[in-house]
């Protein structure tokens, strides 16, 4: 049976992320992932937090390497994980627009900033003295202060160049994109098989949209992906050029209104699992066989705490196929 998690981006209180970690672990749930959003509530705080009130959960970050050093970021994961006694994950990835365009910074190489995170990090990790030159980040003498440490990578992209990463280098790879599943496949298996390892586990993380305002719902945040997303991804999604076009100078000037009037309804059902309750349960079933896939996550993002309640209660039943 495919694992499930909650995927909090935390536009809401910090008792409230730490509120619906405890929850998830209740209902069942097996991972609970937090967005590092930068402005918003601090997601090592929350997590040392939800450590100390579960017991089982995995807890996992969403990271990138632009608005933290990567061997700030080894050790953060590393206090988690000695806090929930193994339970830390690290999902690393290359930075997207509606974190770091509010911090002005500019998002340049993003593969690389994401290689060298994944590097610095799994080498502090293994508990020995670090002096390394990446191309983006240095380590001189550096020593984890905790020591040891087993916490597995899931690297979350889009790009070719991102999977190939994660083919090569990672316990787990995370998709976002429905229809580009297969391909995104294709190109981390590809890069697994010529780095001779077998592939990492595969996450399709996305809300499970069973209601109408749940789908209206991502259409605040889809701007966002469309920015981030490279041409193959816009074409599964069904754009054509001049679509692509407006797309990509939204991206370079930090603009997602010019993207708004692209996110069509039509759009929102082709980007996502949608429909009936069983409609989705169905949709996940097929998805998760279709492509072996070890976990779906769910979006929680909503800033009132009783509709993240509702949509990770009603959700977990539609992932493990025990909907009525």
């Amino acid at each position: 049976m495919v694992a499930a998690g909650i995927h909090i981006v935390p536009l809401m209180p910090a008792a409230d992320v730490i509120a619906l970690a405890v929850e998830a672990e209740r209902l069942g749930y097996d991972y609970c992932m937090v967005a590092d959003e930068g402005v918003h509530p601090d997601i090592y705080a929350c997590l040392g937090a939800a450590a100390r009130e579960t017991h089982t959960i995995g807890l996992g970050v969403m990271t990138n390497g632009y608005t933290r050093h990567p061997a700030v970021t080894a050790a953060a994961l590393a206090t988690v994980n000695e806090l929930s006694d193994g339970r830390a994950i690290a999902g690393l990835l290359a930075g997207g627009s509606m974190v770091l365009g509010p911090m002005a910074i500019e998002r340049t190489r993003p593969y690389r900033v994401l290689a060298d995170t994944v590097s610095a990090a799994q080498q502090l990790w293994s508990g020995d003295e670090v002096s390394w030159q990446g191309e983006r980040v240095a380590l001189d003498h550096a020593r984890l202060g905790l020591g040891a440490q087993e916490i597995p990578v899931w690297i979350a992209g889009r790009g070719p160049l991102v999977l190939g990463l994660a083919g090569r280098q990672a316990d787990g790879v995370i998709l976002t994109v429905k229809p580009d599943l297969g391909a995104a496949l294709d190109i981390v298996n590809d890069a697994a098989s010529r780095a001779g390892r077998a592939a990492p586990k595969r996450i399709y993380l996305g809300r499970i949209c069973y209601t109408p305002e749940l789908v209206e719902g991502q259409r605040s945040t889809l701007s966002f992906v469309l920015m981030d997303s490279p041409p193959r991804v816009l074409e599964s999604l069904g754009f054509d050029s001049e679509a692509i076009a407006t797309i990509s100078h939204a991206a370079r000037t930090n603009d997602p209104a010019l993207v708004d009037p692209l996110v069509t309804d039509d759009l929102l059902h082709r980007y996502q699992i949608a429909g009936t309750p069983a409609e989705c349960a169905a949709e996940v079933a097929t998805l998760a066989a279709s492509h072996d896939l070890h976990a779906v996550l769910i979006d929680a993002l909503s800033p009132d705490l009783d509709e993240n309640l509702a949509v990770i209660g009603d959700s977990l039943p539609i992932i493990k196929g025990s909907h009525p």
